[in-house]
């Protein structure tokens, strides 16, 4: 398994081998890094350099294949700067050179370039045209083996050592089964702890520590959220297509909202709108000692109507010949069971007839289909997250080149980063991205 890389010739290291690029975890980030160090090497005319792709598990890209529900929505539509937004101020700031060397546009005419063409669809998504997820992986392992990079699976990495002062001589890689590599340059890429089924299992925090450096507490994020109403639970399978879902804590302090579909479930509510906002409640029940905590989704039901319009609508309905029912009479495309939840959140036991409103009926009316609260205790966990939240601090990480500060010979990109952005192919723009930087500099 070791094809293709150089026995050391230093001594004391026999049994070590050496390659001039390791990368550690073959995920999106990872092969796309790969590929890009070893391309930048043969472009310098260093036609002998190695280029090294470590996998824990037994296959490349066991995420890839599993995103999207298998279909991989693997880039956005929208321009790099407002992608680059949706990842808050501060990943905003640092994606910004990320995202100017790869946008969305170049993700889509990359991977067009390597048979994988893309198609566009709702909620700014974009998609390989054939709707499978393994042509994205199978493309991203083609183009790295096809620029010479030698992938080794089943090769977990269990503990990192600096080769002089602060990797000045690079880094040596001890992995699971005892077998020693010497890296002249080091990428890091080992993804996160979200969907460890995958073989996310948080290796690379426990680097990180033990190099020194900041690490954002990891949380689950883009996951389900828990909620132990009855009524939520009667719901599922019911779905909100077009809602503003604000996430607000027992102060009331609302901490994002997201103009997404959401859909009620078992367990409590799911889709991208509660999705997107699931990382506060993940922090807060990673304070709590029992894992619970208190916040509200509240759920816009027409965002499209302000409540001065909604309750014109009221007034109109109720003047309407017949006495029709409430959610008859307001003609909106919002499926009944959710609207009766809301009457019922209006304090009506019963369906109201459109004229048997009151004023004050009226006002109670509109504050709940205005903010249906859904009461949230906690989320599904790193089971069901989709992406993981926190990582190696990016005061750490020059944004410019994917090095990690204060070390030499050492890189860092993809989900290890502390960057989350929502549900829509952003999370894999960012690990293209950053791991294409991390690989032009390590490559150059």
């Amino acid at each position: 398994m070791s094809e293709g890389l150089e026995r050391s010739s230093h001594a004391g290291d026999a049994g070590s081998e050496r390659a001039d690029v390791v990368v550690v975890g073959a995920g999106a980030a990872g092969l796309w890094a790969a590929a890009r160090a070893a391309r930048g090497l043969q472009d310098a005319g260093r036609r002998d350099a190695r280029v090294l792709l470590l996998e824990k598990t037994e296959r490349t890209g066991t995420k890839v294949l599993a995103s999207g529900g298998t279909h991989c929505n693997l880039t956005t539509t929208l321009d790099a700067r407002s992608a680059g937004e949706l990842f808050g101020k501060a990943g905003a700031r640092f994606l910004a050179p990320a995202l100017r060397a790869l946008g969305p546009d170049d993700v889509r005419h990359h991977f067009d370039a390597l048979g994988v063409p893309t198609v566009e669809a709702p909620l700014e998504k974009v998609f390989p045209e054939s709707g499978r997820a393994r042509d994205v992986r199978d493309a991203l392992e083609a183009d790295a083996r096809g620029v010479g990079v030698r992938i080794l699976c089943d090769a977990g990495v269990q503990e990192l050592a600096s080769r002089g002062e602060r990797g000045a001589e690079g880094w040596r890689l001890i992995l699971h089964d005892g077998r020693t590599i010497d890296a002249a340059r080091l990428i890091l890429c080992p993804g996160g702890k979200s969907y460890a089924r995958t073989g996310t299992t948080g290796d690379g925090y426990a680097w990180i520590e033990a190099l020194g450096l900041p690490l954002v507490d990891p949380v689950p994020a883009l996951v389900p959220l828990k909620s132990s109403a009855a009524w939520v639970h009667e719901l599922a399978g019911v779905s909100v297509q077009d809602g503003e879902a604000r996430i607000l804590d027992e102060g009331r302090r609302v901490h994002g909202r997201r103009r997404r579909p959401v859909l009620f479930t078992h367990h409590g509510v799911s889709g991208p709108g509660a999705m997107d906002l699931s990382e506060p409640v993940a922090r807060a029940a990673q304070r709590s000692p029992d894992g619970r905590t208190s916040f509200t989704l509240e759920l816009d039901l027409v965002p499209d109507l302000n409540r001065e319009a909604l309750r014109a609508h009221l007034i109109e309905a109720a003047g309407r010949a017949g006495a029709p029912s409430l959610s008859r009479a307001l003609g909106l495309e919002l499926p009944r069971r959710v609207v009766l939840a809301a009457l019922r959140q209006a304090g009506y036991g019963e369906e109201p007839r459109a004229n048997g409103l009151d004023k004050a009926g009226r006002h109670r009316t509109v504050e709940a289909l205005k903010g249906l609260q859904v009461p949230i205790d906690g989320t599904l966990g790193f089971d069901f997250a989709e992406v993981t939240a926190g990582g190696l601090a990016l005061t750490h990480v020059d944004p410019g080149t994917m090095r990690v500060r204060g070390l030499e010979n050492l890189w860092a990109c993809g989900e290890l980063l502390d960057l989350t952005g929502p549900i829509g192919g952003l999370n894999f723009l960012s690990a293209f991205a950053t791991a294409e930087l991390a690989g032009r500099d390590a490559g150059a």
